[in-house]
């Protein structure tokens, strides 16, 4: 009888081998990179059109101060830095040898000039809140002098990060040297000086009148200079800090490109947040914080009365005298202002007429001085021959 033979089995076919292309097989490090670009060409966008209305605004003034043109300066620069840079990373077309090789100075010099000219706002709006005074304006020029210098030498040390064809151009320290981080701590120590002496004149004003710290941080915009100090401080510590698995890894360079965007856009809106003109670097707007000058302070809430503030004694505008004087016997106002008016020292032209009113108390011996007035414009014509009368 016959042994019937089972078939011998056979060893299986291999499985096939997917190869994916080169542009979906990143490493880790640059795969994190690319996500966290995209996420920095978001709040890029967003905080363009949040602050559009703005810009418009800012734009219909008449002046151009130095702050202006940085603002709308920064505002085109920020676009064309990250945009291209941007669509050079994610290109799936671009070869390394030529087209990376030509590419890698843009980055690391537009992002230069960024900062510059973010960080020549914060010179001279902390120069201002500080009266300008010669101390604390040539501490800022010499930290500002210095950051050009180190960022100008540090842009030739960057290159081209060699990755495969069709991941993109992106720059990086050369062969990931961490001393060239110094292109970031030099504006990094600039924005520490710029948010401590901002804090310190900050905290001044509660002497005079105190707030709480919440309402303090937004009323001198501390948050926009932390923020710029925060984003610079971790970008610095990525450079020094952490260490790549290789030459090709782009881990130091991850935070970079965010960096540059919220120090951009930071310092626009610190720009935006001066309140007043924008000459000599704006005012510093704490009510209160200044000396006590003897001059004469206030306002008037009757209809058709503003106020414009000058060195000299305050300038009311009455729009209409008689129902400001209506307005005040209806309220029932006790005591009336003992006002001399000396018809010789008015000068009417084109139905307008100023004087200078000193001011009085009870008696004729609470009187202050004459140099020390309320300077007065009425918009027209007051007989003054014709007394007010209390109805």
């Amino acid at each position: 009888m016959a042994n019937s033979s089972s078939p011998t089995p056979t060893a299986s076919a291999p499985a096939s081998v997917i190869t994916l292309p080169a542009y979906l097989d990143l490493p880790p490090h640059l795969s994190a990179q690319k996500y966290f670009f995209v996420c920095t060409l978001t709040v890029l966008a967003w905080d363009t059109l949040v602050l559009t209305p703005r810009s418009y605004k800012l734009g219909r003034t008449k002046n151009w101060p130095a702050l202006k043109a940085l603002y709308y300066f920064l505002q085109v620069w920020v676009l064309t830095d990250f945009v291209v840079t941007g669509a050079m990373f994610f290109s799936t077309s671009v070869i390394q040898a030529t087209d990376c090789r030509r590419f890698w100075p843009y980055e690391p010099i537009c992002t230069a000039i960024l900062l510059f000219a973010a960080s020549a706002i914060h010179v001279i709006r902390v120069s201002a809140i500080y009266s300008h005074a010669s101390r604390i304006r040539i501490l800022l020029l010499l930290l500002l002098f210095v950051q050009a210098v180190v960022t100008a030498i540090c842009c030739g040390f960057y290159r081209s990060v060699h990755l495969q064809d069709g991941q993109g151009c992106i720059a990086g320290p050369l062969n990931n040297m961490s001393w060239v981080g110094i292109y970031w701590l030099a504006p990094t120590i600039l924005y520490a000086t710029s948010f401590s002496l901002a804090v310190m004149r900050s905290l001044q004003t509660l002497e005079v009148k105190s707030v709480t710290p919440w309402r303090l941080m937004l009323r001198d915009n501390l948050n926009l200079y932390g923020a710029v100090l925060l984003i610079n401080l971790v970008n610095v510590f990525f450079y020094f800090i952490m260490t790549p698995t290789d030459p090709t890894d782009p881990i130091k360079t991850i935070v970079s490109s965010m960096a540059g965007v919220l120090t951009a856009t930071m310092s626009m809106r610190i720009v935006l947040g001066v309140k007043g003109p924008l000459d000599n670097g704006g005012s510093f707007s704490a009510s209160g914080s200044g000396p006590a000058s003897s001059g004469t302070s206030g306002s008037l809430s009757a209809p058709g009365v503003g106020v414009a503030r000058a060195r000299g004694a305050p300038t009311y505008t009455l729009g209409d005298i008689h129902a400001h004087s209506k307005n005040a016997a209806a309220r029932g106002a006790k005591e009336e202002s003992a006002w001399d008016l000396d018809k010789n020292s008015v000068e009417a032209v084109g139905g307008d007429a100023k004087v200078v009113l000193p001011i009085g108390g009870e008696s004729d011996s609470d009187r202050i001085a004459s140099r020390v007035g309320v300077q007065i414009t009425v918009d027209q014509e007051v007989e003054y021959d014709a007394p007010l009368r209390r109805k």
